[in-house]
């Protein structure tokens, strides 16, 4: 597993603070996006920028959201967006946010849990289990 360096925030060091963002390579053919923090609209940006760049660049995109504590409406759009891109490319996105009340939460108020595959952990993401 090789770790990709994680881009700076666009909107600077207060940005950084707030959302973290890490990348993991798994084989070729897999990308672990590790996200922490918030994930509002000062922070979607950031994070659509590097799942798409992920998600063109591999097969299986896996999300883990665990460590989020807030996602609001700008982070559910840019998390359907990439879910979109990724079926056109023929990719697969897969989400881990099992332990994360506020994303669980915010999924099932938005009715977007069936959009997504969803996975208990990273290695089942990786796996393509659930």
């Amino acid at each position: 597993m090789a770790l990709v360096a994680r881009p700076l925030s666009r909107a600077g060091s207060w940005c950084s603070n707030i959302l973290d963002l890490q990348v993991a390579e798994h084989g070729g053919d897999a990308r672990v996006i590790t996200v922490g923090g918030e994930i509002n609209a000062l922070t979607a940006p950031e994070l659509a920028a590097l799942v798409t760049a992920q998600v063109a660049a591999v097969p299986l995109v896996v999300v883990d959201l665990q460590r989020v504590r807030f996602i609001g409406f700008a982070g559910l759009s840019v998390l359907v967006e990439a879910n979109e891109f990724a079926t056109q490319e023929g990719h697969r996105l897969r989400l881990v946010c099992h332990h994360s009340e506020m994303v669980n939460r915010a999924l099932d108020v938005a009715g977007l849990r069936k959009q997504f595959s969803l996975s208990d952990t990273v290695s089942a993401a990786l796996n393509n289990s659930p």
